[in-house]
């Protein structure tokens, strides 16, 4: 019996080759959607899962008031709580980490003579042996719990790492690198390299203690790369660690301090997109819920045009069902069959999502920063969610047009009176119809309001110049130092360079220091923190800042002057810029004092999608160790190699490296930029899957209407009439549609863009713009059927009965 259903199921999609393809595509591009976006969670929810005691590892977050987000817990810990900590809970294993940035690393050869030299830009980090107690690395040389205790002197590298130094990782055991240009380390332990789903990505890794961090007292000022992780017991809730964790914090810290730690799973670390992580890169739960929304949208159009097109066949079946009926067929079997008939459709359209799939995740994975791998065979979870989609598909799509099928009356089919144009059928793909462009129509809505804040953020101005303005480092040690006035005077040699402008970080940067200090002597901090640049006279010419108040900061080399920007001064309770001139900034208990002698205009210190915060900016050749260097734009490379030559020579021993301010500030955006292209795939998917239903019913319409086409021809009507014949009612449908779909849109873009400080207003142009280009799309794909119909000789339509 089941060999005649499947003899019969390929007779008949055989018999209907366009309209299979038609189907085969449509799902199958909606199910390769649905596998790409599972790929995706599947790959982010798997961070640091292979860590054997996850479930036991916390990180100790710090709610902050210093920069007055009291709601939003940080991944920084005061640098003396990872020593108190070990003291206050002995049954706690605990492990302080520090991540060090654009670090300077040597090779020495074996006679200790220098032999290749690297910047890390990350992946270096300071770490307690205990950390190899909490997480599961795996050690090709080495022992985990003597490595980075045996003595202050010793680094343990990852295999790839080593290999960069070595040529060979075997070889690296004893050989010795030189850090920052000074100290001298020897490799006692080679890792193997960590996972790329794992925050940390460690390429070097230093003992914890020569940062000296047990001497510090400070147990207020916080480094976002300070950070602090324990195993608690297996026996101890996360509730009454807690509690324990809250006496602790007020046991150490000052009366007027009122930061607090608690703890965070490391289950939530990757998901947390506030606190952040050593990796840079995180997900929140509600972008993965929009992904599996998109995801059920693009394969329920996909399946909409399988019913679709189904019903709209009905016709051409009836026949076979009356005769199948009179012959004893029960509606149970046909049921079956037509069924049977949904399940080839859609275990094809699995194939070829597969196949899909392992052909473009390459090139996708590369476009989105996804290092996602496909392998059908060899992941149980994929081979599952495939046979789940099979089986579901085949439910979703089939289940309706096969009781439509199998319902109808034999009498009625054998004297072909069914209605070809029935209500109730009409009405079903009308809904449907609606239906897929209102989720086509949202998606692309919600992506060109995408776009246009994204434009907005690359292109509206940040209160400073950043056009061929490139940052480059220099060793920030007194040697280093020594050379700035020599260095400046062969950077404005060069042809090309303008300005040159000392600094700690260009104006807009991702790592801002902040700290409190105390304001025209009072004895009290202030109750927020700012942030603090390093800069000399040149910063403000260099990057076209404008003052609104007071001077600049002149050439000396002691702390006695101060800038300040205008939230600052509103932050201190002033309206005019001119009051805070000549006050005075105390800065960590007098180390650092002077006077305001300027306030510059507000500019952005990070991305747009952050608020301005309260800085200032003060003058101390001790804090520098980066050059701006602003140049007129004409020939960069060859700018760019003379400017390296002068590096060469200056600083032989550094290696030489710049990035452009404008790429700099490009890279804030980079998962905005990553989730706007994923945006834009969708919308141009679902617009094709929504049009290739539309080609098909068109095609479907053309055919069951020859005649009536034959009849129009011959009593005058022209090409442009037909297509009007048939356009009308898709137009309407499509205008419905578009009316529903923009208070949808509208709704989850104003949520989304709720979340920038800085945001577009939402046009009304962009709904009709986007409304607009569903219906010309859908306009076209009709269209091309109407003109073929009506291309048609009338008389060859009107013989044919």
């Amino acid at each position: 019996m089941f060999r005649n259903y499947f003899k019969t199921a390929f007779r008949s999609l055989s018999a209907n080759k366009v309209y299979s393809f038609i189907t085969v595509a449509g799902l199958g591009v909606g199910i390769a959607v649905c596998l790409v976006i599972f790929l995706f969670i599947k790959y982010e929810r798997s961070f640091d899962d292979y860590h054997k005691n996850k479930a036991n590892i916390y990180r100790i977050l710090t709610v902050s008031t210093q920069k007055n987000t009291k709601n939003d817990p940080m991944g920084a810990v005061p640098f003396p709580l990872p020593t108190a900590t070990k003291t206050d809970f002995p049954d706690w294993t605990t492990a302080g980490t520090f991540a060090l940035y654009n670090v300077q690393l040597m090779a020495m050869n074996k006679a200790g003579q220098p032999e290749k030299k690297f910047k890390e830009k990350k992946g270096v980090f300071l770490l307690e042996p205990s950390f190899f107690s909490i997480f599961d690395f795996t050690w090709l040389a080495g022992d985990p719990h003597k490595s980075l205790e045996a003595n202050r002197n010793s680094v343990v590298l990852t295999k790839s790492t080593a290999q960069r130094y070595f040529g060979d990782w075997k070889l690296a055991m004893g050989r010795s690198i030189k850090f920052q240009n000074h100290d001298l380390f020897t490799v006692t332990g080679v890792l193997a390299d960590p996972p790329s789903n794992s925050d940390f990505q460690v390429k070097a890794v230093f003992p914890y203690a020569i940062a000296n961090f047990e001497k510090n007292k400070d147990w207020r000022t916080l480094n976002s790369d300070h950070g602090c992780y324990i195993l608690l017991p297996p026996n101890q809730s996360v509730a009454s660690a807690d509690a324990r964790l809250n006496v602790f914090s007020k046991k150490y810290r000052a009366a007027d301090n009122e930061n607090t730690q608690l703890l965070q799973s490391m289950a939530m670390v990757h998901f947390d997109e506030k606190a952040g992580n050593y990796s840079g890169r995180t997900i929140t739960f509600d972008r993965i819920r929009s992904l599996w929304t998109i995801a059920a949208f693009i394969l329920l159009i996909a399946c909409v045009n399988f019913i679709n097109i189904s019903t709209a066949q009905a016709i051409n079946r009836s026949k076979e069902v009356g005769v199948r009926k009179v012959l004893g067929g029960r509606r149970q079997q046909l049921t079956l069959q037509f069924l049977l008939e949904a399940f080839l459709l859609s275990l094809s359209a699995v194939i070829f999502a597969a196949v899909l799939t392992s052909l473009l995740l390459v090139p996708v994975s590369q476009v989105l920063d996804m290092p996602v791998s496909f392998d059908v065979f060899s992941e149980t979870s994929v081979l599952l969610f495939l046979a789940a989609t099979t089986i579901g598909v085949t439910l979703l799509a089939g289940f309706y047009p096969a009781l439509v099928l199998s319902s109808f009356n034999p009498i009625t089919a054998l004297k072909s009176k069914l209605a070809a144009r029935s209500s109730s059928g009409i009405n079903l793909r009308r809904g449907l119809v609606v239906l897929q462009f209102v989720i086509a129509q949202a998606l692309i809505i919600g992506t060109l309001l995408m776009v246009r804040q994204m434009d907005y953020f690359t292109q509206s101005p940040m209160g400073f110049d950043k056009t061929a303005i490139a940052t480059v480092p220099f060793p920030g040690d007194s040697l280093g130092l020594s050379k700035l006035d020599y260095l400046r005077n062969r950077l404005l040699a060069v042809k090309g360079v303008q300005l040159v402008s000392y600094n700690n970080s260009a104006p807009a940067d991702d790592d801002n220091w902040y700290t409190d200090f105390n304001f025209d002597h009072s004895a009290k901090g202030t109750p927020f923190a700012a942030i603090n640049k390093w800069v000399d006279k040149n910063y403000i010419a260099t990057y076209g800042l404008q003052l609104v108040a007071g001077r600049n900061i002149n050439g000396t080399d002691s702390i006695d002057q101060f800038l300040v920007n205008e939230t600052l001064v509103k932050k201190l309770g002033f309206s005019d810029p001119h009051d805070v001139v000549d006050k005075e900034i105390n800065l960590w208990n007098g180390w650092a004092k002077g006077n305001i002698v300027g306030v510059v205009r507000d500019f952005h210190q990070s991305s747009m999608k952050d608020s301005l915060q309260p800085m200032f900016m003060l003058n101390k050749k001790r804090g520098l160790n980066a050059a701006g260097i602003k140049m007129d734009g004409t020939n960069l490379p060859e700018t760019m190699q003379a400017i390296a030559k002068i590096w060469a020579t200056t600083y032989p021993d550094f290696v030489f490296e710049y990035q452009f301010l404008d790429e700099k500030i490009a890279s804030f955006y980079k998962e905005e930029v990553n989730l706007s292209r994923f945006y834009k795939i969708f919308a141009s998917i679902a617009i094709f899957l929504s049009c290739l239903g539309l080609y098909g019913l068109a095609s479907f319409m053309a055919t069951q209407r020859l005649k009536e086409v034959g009849i129009r021809k011959v009593l005058g009507a022209t090409a442009m009439n037909i297509a009007y014949l048939f356009s009308r009612e898709f137009v309407l449908l499509i205008g419905i549609a578009f009316l529903i779909s923009t208070p949808i849109a509208w709704y989850f873009v104003h949520q989304w863009v709720q979340q920038y400080v800085f945001r577009i207003p939402i046009s009304a142009w962009v709904f009709v713009a986007g409304g607009g280009l569903a219906l010309l799309i859908a306009l076209a794909t009709v269209s091309f059927q109407a003109f073929k119909a009506a291309a048609v000789n009338p008389v060859k339509n009107l013989r044919s009965e």
